[in-house]
């Protein structure tokens, strides 16, 4: 809807203060749209995909040259544009189509899990790029499975579920969420129901919730109740067979707000 692909049931986009709908094109003009499915041609070069679509945002001559060889430079392949992309590796590719998006210098630029399946090196030159066009001033829309990365690049963060916003916010807002407790999860088996409620009643436990084989408790000091929490859940009649803890971060948030595991 922000791309201008869908109309939305309800509410309105704006950019640049342009309205943005399926039959607009101004605001739509400021946008650069990543998406997570490759779109770029494999049988010609990457400067030749580049400038293929320089022409279609309408530019051309010395202008869309010099921009294209800037891009390369931005997205790490300046010495490798006179290869076909079908030579390119995943990771290549994915910069390669970022780089797409990034020639007409958009204003907005969506970016639609960029990094899914690319290796850790073209994975960290991406996440550099995003970083630097950030800085620059560009505003830019992540999408992401990988809360490390929302933790890394966003000012703001929307965590969303089964397509609802659970909740949007800075990170110190967002880790509020959970009181800025620490989170120790407690493989175990047996009545987990009786173990957490058990827990709930130790000081310095704010919340304990079961689901299968699992106890999430949020504490305030971990290191210091941790020694209770495993001798109680042994007395409650539980059988532990693995222990971690997480200080606060973005998953932990999702996991509060939404009571389950990251997932597609």
């Amino acid at each position: 809807m922000i791309a201008g692909l869908l109309e939305a049931d309800e509410g309105s986009v704006a950019v640049v203060g342009e309205a943005i709908t399926t039959g607009s094109t101004r605001g739509r003009a400021a946008i650069g749209l990543v998406p997570q499915d490759l779109a770029i041609y494999p049988d010609l070069n990457g400067e030749e995909n580049l400038v293929f679509f320089g022409r279609l945002y309408g530019m051309g001559g010395d202008p869309l040259m010099g921009r294209v060889g800037e891009v390369l430079e931005v997205v790490g392949l300046a010495d490798r544009k006179d290869d076909l992309v079908k030579e390119y590796s995943g990771g290549m590719k994915r910069r390669l189509n970022i780089g797409i998006g990034l020639l007409h210098r958009p204003r907005l630029l969506i970016l639609d899990e960029p990094t899914v399946g690319v290796d850790p090196q073209s994975r960290n030159a991406i996440l550099e790029a995003v970083e630097s066009l950030s800085r620059e001033g560009m505003a830019v829309l992540y999408t992401t499975h990988y809360m490390e990365e929302a933790e890394r690049l966003c000012d703001r963060v929307a965590i969303i579920d089964e397509g609802v916003i659970q909740a949007e916010g800075t990170r110190r807002e967002l880790v509020s969420l959970v009181g800025e407790k620490d989170r120790v999860a407690i493989e175990a088996t047996g009545n987990l129901d009786a173990v957490a409620d058990t827990l709930r009643a130790i000081e310095g436990v704010t919340d304990a919730s079961a689901t299968d084989h699992r106890i999430d408790v949020l504490v305030t000091d971990a290191s210091s109740i941790l020694p209770r929490l495993l001798t109680s859940v042994s007395e409650a009649g539980g059988s532990i067979s693995g222990v971690e803890v997480q200080e606060p971060n973005l998953e932990a948030v999702f996991l509060h707000l939404t009571g389950k595991a990251l997932r597609d």
